[in-house]
């Protein structure tokens, strides 16, 4: 899978993701750490990669998008240690794979990781 990690999120993250084979990218590494959250979407979108963040308003600027093409895995965790945050995204990774490459929207809490498919209103 293709990522696109925002700048809250660790860069341990990153790494973690490239040694399980996935293709991580950090928006620090490509000296984009001041890009507009529409710019974030549009470079995801562009290169088809899900964006990680822990920021909420993503959560509106992809529903609204009306597309599907766009998946989002946002962060609300009250342990943001990378340790944690790894644990949980693995755990996306092995139950919700199919709903990141189809689009969605996953929120990723400390106990569980609610699923909303894109287009917003699409049935399962």
């Amino acid at each position: 899978m293709r990522f696109l990690a925002d700048m809250g999120v660790s860069w341990r993250v990153v790494q973690w993701l490239r040694e399980n084979g996935h293709d991580a990218s950090h928006l620090r590494e490509q000296d984009l750490h001041r890009l507009s959250n529409g710019g974030i979407f549009s470079k995801a979108a562009d290169e088809q990669r899900i964006i990680l963040t822990w920021d909420l308003d993503f959560t509106e600027i992809v529903a609204l998008s009306g597309t599907g093409i766009v998946s989002t895995v946002v962060f609300r965790l009250l342990n943001t240690r990378s340790a944690n945050v790894i644990r949980r995204l693995a755990r996306v990774l092995a139950e919700s794979t199919q709903a990141l490459e189809d689009g969605a929207i996953i929120s990723v809490e400390e106990s569980r990781h609610r699923v909303r498919l894109l287009p917003i209103g699409r049935e399962k």
